[in-house]
């Protein structure tokens, strides 16, 4: 009895818990806060750590940035093929260990309701923490969202929670992390809602901003600074800035799509070529050492290399070359398996391609100049968001890190158009990209798990009614007296589908019952399979304007009969379900 005392008193205490979060949103706010602390805090941890793995390996001040020495020395760059040989050989282990891919925040809330693996979670910050602590062009901000996911999922699990809560909790988790790398609580509270909530509402906008506030306190306690970026110059001038700015996104989306497209062709190669996959991030920390040692602002996410050039009257010439070059070393670097994001990498490429925009628009006698930190911090957020979503995100960082408004508007002019046009053009970030190349379908955290067991097999009527194709009119009319079926399944000479009669369309013919029915088929090349989806199911409606349509198998063998009307109400049902489970109206 003394023994179980403490395991019934807990059980207790979480149901109780538990009770008061279903019953008061106040009580689930104060558990967003808690879990706020708690991210804000594992956030700066792993910053120091990698921190200090930095200038451990490569002899830099405790207070100075990697990314921003002006040399490194040649011999201390083999930390980073060494530090990946660990890395490869730590993960091959590991795989050995939990084969199944780990799930990251924005997979979560989409597919598992807020389902994280804490210890899956931690070998994923542990991999990210030696990449960029070796000096991988990769960023921590990876690390940080999955840790403070997995503190909100496991105590959701504890408790036992709604899966709406549990998503609101999984979001305001991440976003507090993000929120205490940046010192910026409105970044994190947007990050949450656009990127791994999938949505605004008014039930999860307090524990959000609760979360993301506590996280930046408790941040700031622990020595966690913000990021601040400085600007004198008024973004704005005239309304014709605005359409430059605008067309500095443009340039933005499809430089961000076209690097996220770079980063998957060369997993691709890598994952074909015969490199054994614990030796690959060796191999690709040579040629990371390599570019190092022409400049130092290729190696980690870069944080200090984007203070650096900002401040910096660097050419034309040379920025194209530090674009170039960091974009290769953030290719490399995931391609060739260490362990990160490029949430970071792609705020410095935005620098970059600012700066270059504003340098390029000089030699257009005709357009007014643009202040070139204006244009890289533009250029920051646009291209933030064309690689990793978030338009009001990333407006937010500007803003924040500036304080200045007139930037944060050119920068949201910005980055609204890169969203538009990379959900116009491509359709992904690049969590989701790579989910996508795993074999998913999301393309943001939306919750679309609800949707996954309405496929067309699962729906299907199986009394089918069939026909030979080869069949008369007369024994057609025999087998189906009108009024007994609307529609009838016609099948060739082996048995497969081709086509569906209507008995209608079969009574109105001329009286000619030698006739064969095959002539009056419809949707001869179209039919469902049994895995498709409620939304391809209703795509394929929309595209025939069929009433229903044949379910088939892989040999083309009739199994089953959907019809639009049973297809359209399920699928609002489940619509309407999961609206009231976001908005807290089911309890």
């Amino acid at each position: 009895m003394q023994l179980s005392l403490p395991t019934t008193t807990s059980v207790r205490w979480l149901s109780w818990l538990r009770r008061r979060i279903r019953s008061s949103e106040l009580w689930l706010i104060a558990v967003a806060t808690l879990i706020g602390a708690g991210a804000g805090a594992l956030a700066v941890l792993q910053a120091k750590l990698a921190h200090g793995l930095q200038v451990l390996l490569f002899a830099i001040n405790i207070d100075e940035r990697l990314s921003a020495q002006s040399v490194i020395a040649p011999w201390r760059t083999l930390a980073i093929p060494l530090g990946g040989l660990v890395l490869g050989v730590a993960t091959w282990a590991w795989l050995k260990y939990r084969p199944k891919p780990a799930v990251d925040p924005v997979e979560a809330n989409a597919l598992h309701g807020g389902h994280l693996s804490v210890r899956d979670s931690a070998f994923i910050c542990g991999q990210t923490l030696l990449s960029n602590g070796v000096g991988a062009s990769v960023g921590l901000e990876a690390a940080y969202a999955q840790a403070g996911a997995a503190i909100a999922s496991f105590a959701g699990q504890r408790l036992n929670l709604r899966r709406a809560d549990m998503r609101t909790l999984v979001g305001a988790g991440a976003g507090a992390a993000i929120a205490a790398a940046f010192g910026a609580p409105l970044t994190g509270a947007f990050y949450a809602f656009e990127i791994v909530i999938g949505a605004y509402t008014v039930a999860n906008l307090a524990p959000v901003a609760a979360a993301a506030l506590a996280a930046v306190l408790v941040a700031g306690r622990m020595g966690g600074l913000p990021y601040l970026l400085k600007t004198s110059t008024p973004a704005v001038q005239s309304w014709f800035d605005y359409g430059l700015y605008a067309l500095l996104g443009v340039v933005c989306a499809f430089a961000g799509v076209a690097l996220m497209r770079l980063v998957a062709s060369a997993e691709g190669l890598v994952g074909k070529s015969r490199l054994p996959k614990p030796v690959r991030p060796m191999v690709g920390g040579v040629a990371l050492a390599a570019l190092a040692m022409i400049t130092p602002q290729t190696l980690s996410a870069g944080h200090g290399a984007v203070h650096v050039n900002l401040t910096a009257d660097l050419g034309l010439r040379m920025l194209l070359i530090l674009l170039a070059m960091k974009a290769l070393a953030s290719v490399v670097s995931l391609s060739f398996g260490f362990r990160g994001g490029l949430f970071f990498a792609s705020l410095f490429l935005g620098v970059l391609v600012g700066q270059i925009f504003a340098a390029l628009t000089v030699f257009v006698p005709w357009l007014p100049s643009l202040d070139p930190t204006v244009a890289a911090l533009v250029g920051l957020g646009a291209f933030g968001v064309a690689v990793v979503g978030g338009p009001f995100t990333m407006s937010f960082l500007v803003l924040e890190a500036t304080g200045d408004f007139t930037v944060a508007a050119a920068a949201l002019v910005a980055s609204l158009i890169a969203s538009a046009l990379v959900r116009e053009t491509f359709g992904y970030s690049f969590s989701t990209w790579r989910l996508h190349l795993r074999g998913e379908t999301i393309r943001s955290a939306h919750d679309v798990s609800w949707m996954r067991p309405l496929t067309a097999g699962r729906m299907m009527r199986k009394d089918v009614k069939t026909v030979p194709a080869e069949a008369s009119l007369a024994e057609f009319r025999r087998r189906y007296p009108l009024g007994s079926t609307k529609r009838v399944v016609m099948l060739d000479d082996k048995g497969r589908y081709a086509g569906i009669v209507r008995t209608a369309l079969a009574y109105a013919q001329p009286d000619d019952s030698e006739k064969p029915v095959g002539g009056l088929a419809l949707y001869t090349d179209t039919a469902l399979t049994a895995d498709q989806s409620i939304k391809e199911v209703m795509r394929a409606f929309d595209h025939t304007q069929a009433d229903e349509l044949a379910v088939i198998d892989a040999n083309r063998e009739v199994i089953g009969i959907l019809s639009e009307a049973f297809a359209t109400r399920r699928y609002a049902e489940e619509l309407d379900k999961a609206r009231r489970e976001l908005t807290g109206e089911a309890g």
